[in-house]
C-alpha cells in the first residue's frame, strides 16, 4: 500500500497521505507506474459522458485535474532543450532554466491541440469503444515511463537516478503484468486497443535514445515528456486502427 500511496501522490493530483518511505517503496517498483494508468484512465474516461462537442475540452480539463502540470513541465523544457544548440552540459542547463523559449510553446502547443484533436476524435467512436482507447493509452504511458525506469541511465543525481539505480530490464516483467491485460479490451475496441497501448513505450525508447546522445542520459523532464508524448502517440494509434 505504500508503493501505491507513494505513486498516486507522485503522478496525480489525487489526495493521498503518502511519504518519505512511500516515495522509496514506489521508486523500487515500477510495476505501480501502470497500476495509476488505470486510474488515470478510467477517471480521464469520464469525460466521453458528456455532450459530443464539450468531449475535447472536458477530456483537457480532466487531464489536468487529476495528473496536474509537471508532466506538461516536464515536456516544456524538454522542448527547450530540444531546439538549444550546444552539447550535453548546455542542453542540460537550458533544461534547469526557468524561462520558456519557443521550444517549450511549441511543444506545448503541439501536446494540447493534439490531445484536443484526439477528443474529438473519441466523441465521434462508440463510448465503450472511446473508454477503451483512453484507457489504453493511459496505461501505455504509464508502462513507457516504467520502462525508462527499467532501462534508462540517468544524466545526473535526481528523480530519474532514483528509479534507474534500483530498477533494472528484469524489473519490467511487473510492469508488463499490470499492463498486458489492457489488451483484453481489444473485445470492445478491437485493434486500437493494442495499438494505443504499445505506441507509447515507442516513444519512450526514441526519448530514451535522444537523452542518451544529447543529455548523457535521462532525467525528470524525459520522464515527463515521456509521460505526455507517449498518451499523445497511443490516442491516435489508437484512432487510426478503430
Amino acid at each position: 500500500m505504500g508503493t501505491l500511496r507513494g505513486a498516486v501522490g507522485f503522478l496525480t493530483r489525487i489526495p493521498v497521505s503518502a511519504d518519505g518511505d512511500d516515495w522509496d517503496a514506489f521508486a523500487r517498483a515500477p510495476w505501480a507506474f501502470p497500476v495509476v494508468g488505470w486510474l488515470v484512465g478510467g477517471l480521464a474516461a469520464l469525460a466521453l459522458f458528456v455532450p459530443t462537442l464539450g468531449v475535447p475540452f472536458a477530456y483537457l480539463v480532466a487531464l489536468v485535474l487529476v495528473t496536474g502540470v509537471n508532466h506538461f513541465d516536464g515536456l516544456a523544457d524538454l522542448g527547450d532543450a530540444m531546439v538549444v544548440h550546444g552539447d550535453s552540459e548546455r542542453r542540460r542547463a537550458v533544461l534547469k532554466d526557468s524561462e520558456v523559449g519557443v521550444g517549450a510553446v511549441l511543444a506545448l502547443g503541439v501536446a494540447l491541440v493534439g490531445l484536443a484533436l484526439a477528443g474529438l476524435g473519441l466523441a465521434r467512436l462508440p463510448l465503450r469503444t472511446g473508454v477503451t482507447v483512453v484507457l489504453a493509452s493511459e496505461v501505455g504511458a504509464k508502462l513507457a515511463m516504467a520502462a525508462l525506469a527499467c532501462t534508462g541511465r540517468a544524466s545526473h543525481e535526481g528523480f530519474a537516478s532514483a528509479f534507474t539505480e534500483q530498477c533494472d530490464p528484469t524489473d519490467m516483467v511487473g510492469p508488463l503484468v499490470v499492463a498486458v491485460p489492457a489488451v483484453g479490451l481489444a473485445a470492445f475496441g478491437g485493434l486500437a486497443v493494442p495499438a494505443a497501448l504499445a505506441a507509447p513505450p515507442a516513444v519512450a525508447w526514441w526519448l530514451r535514445r535522444w537523452a542518451d546522445e544529447k543529455l548523457g542520459g535521462v532525467n525528470g523532464d524525459v520522464f515527463g515528456a515521456t509521460n505526455e508524448l507517449g498518451r499523445l502517440a497511443g490516442l491516435y494509434a489508437g484512432l487510426l486502427l478503430v
